[in-house]
This record gives structure tokens, sequence and C-alpha cells, in this order.
């Protein structure tokens, strides 16, 4: 896959750019703000009765919305990483997929996927409210991922786990600790069995991580968007956050993941607040991750007819398309 977009007056290939809202269940709040509902663009490429399909979600931390990776996508320009190529992309690995009849993974050289544990978002509150909303989803999920703000997260976290005691604890800093002691910040969520902690710094003031001895993992989300951001991420983060919205696609996460892997970086693999249609590349990526966050679809009110099922936690290969 290229990646690049493909248009009815330089190819057969037919493209078709649209965008749909798709209500979220309740709201989904993080230290940005909250979301009611997520606008995703879909890609569909038709050629020769065969036609593929890609959803991406607008990166809104990068000025991205629905409009304007749209306005990217139809204006026939080479795209650089981001939603819009990610969107082309997925298009394309399914056209492929279908013209073949071959599996996407299995074009893709990787093996069959299995199931995985996917991690399950608690949205930033009050500790009350996030101790409540863990304790509602600990019987199902047992890896759950707190959203934090900095002030007060400690709290949260401590709340987090009198709901939750037997959960596995993941947080997302989404770049709140900047301007604090991002090891003592760390420390003080030891007890708590807290396993990884992501993004505690703005992008860009990365350096700011240089000599810090954290006793949790750090993990380089909106600080690694492709292969690119690597080499800035070594000896500051021990994991990276692979989400194809960032990255661009399939085609560039599959290559993000085998570099930051012979770096000896940790993987994890997230998504955007999506439909199943959009989580279906990340899945494939994800069979590699040490950590899975792919619970997009359970966040909205109702997913795509034929989506990924879910049994609690466990997401299942998905059936009836080229994807599973």
């Amino acid at each position: 896959m290229t990646g690049s977009s493909r248009t009815a007056a330089a190819d057969p290939v037919r493209l078709d750019v649209a965008i749909e809202r798709w209500p979220v269940a309740g709201s989904f709040t993080i230290a940005r703000g909250a979301k009611t509902h997520v606008d995703v663009v879909v890609v569909t490429l038709a050629e020769d009765g065969f036609v593929g399909r890609g959803e991406a979600t607008p990166i809104y931390y990068h000025g991205e919305t629905a409009e304007s990776v749209a306005s990217q996508i139809r204006s026939g320009l080479p795209l650089p990483r981001g939603a819009a190529r990610n969107a082309v992309d997925a298009a394309q690995w399914d056209l492929e997929a279908k013209r073949s009849g071959v599996p996407v993974w299995k074009i893709a050289g990787i093996e069959a996927p299995r199931p995985l544990l996917t991690a399950f978002t608690i949205s930033l509150g009050d500790p009350a409210r996030m101790r409540a909303d863990a304790a509602m989803a600990a019987p199902h999920y047992p890896l759950l991922k707190l959203k934090l703000a900095g002030e007060g997260d400690h709290a949260r976290v401590a709340a987090v786990r009198e709901g939750a005691p037997g959960a596995r604890l993941i947080v997302d800093a989404n770049e709140a600790w900047t301007g604090r002691d991002v090891a003592a910040e760390a420390a003080a969520l030891l007890p708590y069995g807290v396993e990884l902690i992501e993004q505690p710094v703005r992008a860009g003031e990365d350096a700011l991580l240089d000599g810090v001895l954290s006793p949790i993992p750090l993990c380089a989300d909106e600080s690694c968007q492709d292969r690119a951001d690597l080499a800035r991420c070594v000896g500051r983060y021990q994991a990276i956050n692979i989400k194809l919205d960032k990255a661009g696609g399939l085609t560039e996460a599959l290559a993000l993941a085998n570099e930051a892997c012979a770096l000896g970086f940790d993987i994890m693999v997230g998504c955007m607040l999506s439909t199943s249609l959009g989580v279906a590349p990340a899945f494939l990526v994800a069979q590699q991750a040490r950590w899975v966050d792919l619970d997009g679809p359970l966040l909205l009110a109702r997913d795509r007819e034929a989506g990924f099922q879910y049994d609690g936690a466990m997401m299942l290969p998905p059936t009836g398309t080229l994807w599973g």
C-alpha cells in the first residue's frame, strides 16, 4: 500500500469521501474537554465491481476537522501523516483484499489475528465518579485506562483502585504533568499497581524527561506519530502508543511497530473514538502489542452492523470481512 490519494481523473479507481457523525455513550472526557459525538471520515474506493472502505477520525489536537480531512483527500495531493492518509490507506488495503480474495493480514505478511484483550477507558472526572465508573467496568474489563488531568490525579487513581481492587491499571496524563516532577508523580502511583503512564509532558517538550528515572514505564502518545519521531523518544520513553490516525494508516503503523521493537520499545496500540471500521486495521497491528487500547467502538452509543464482537474485554477477530 502506498497511502497516496487516487482520483478518478488519474486512475480508474472511483473515490468517494463522506463524513459521518456517531454519538458517544454518555460523554467521553479527557483533560482537553468532553465529547458527546465523534465525526469520522469514510473513504470508499471502487474498481471493477470491488469496493474498499476505510475510516479515520480527525486528530483534533493537530487542528484537523472532518471537513479539513475530507478536503485533503479530495484534493488529490500527496497526503502527509494523519487521518486523511489513514482513511485512504485503509480503503486501499481493503480494496486489494477484495480484488484478490486474500485477507489483509496475509497480504501484509503477518500471522492470522487472534482474540485480544483491550483496555477500557475511564473518563476524567472527580474521584467519586471515576470510582463508580471503575466499579461498574471492572467485572467485565480487567484492564482499565484512566484519563488524568494533573491536579488531583493521586486521589483519582486511589479512588479507581478502591472501586476496582483487582483490575490492572494504566493512566493517560494527556500532557498534563508538564511542569510537575514526573518521577515523584509516578512514584506516588506505585502503591496502586499502575503499570504504564502515557504522555506525561507536552509533545515537543520531551527534553523535560531527560534524566527522569520513573519507577513506572512512560509511553509516548502525542510525542510519537510515526517513525520520524522514534529517535526523539529514545531514552525518554519506554513504550510508544501507535494510532493509525496519527501514523497515517496501516502501512506506516506496521513499519513503525517493527522499527520501535528493534529499538527496544514496548508497544501499545490505541485508537481515537471510532467505529469498528476504523479499528479493524489497528487490530492487526495490535497483534504484536503489549497493551491494547481499542475500545473506541465500545465507547459509542452504537457501532456499525457486523462490527467487532466483544466478549467482555476480549476482541474477537471480525467475521464477514477480509480484515480478520
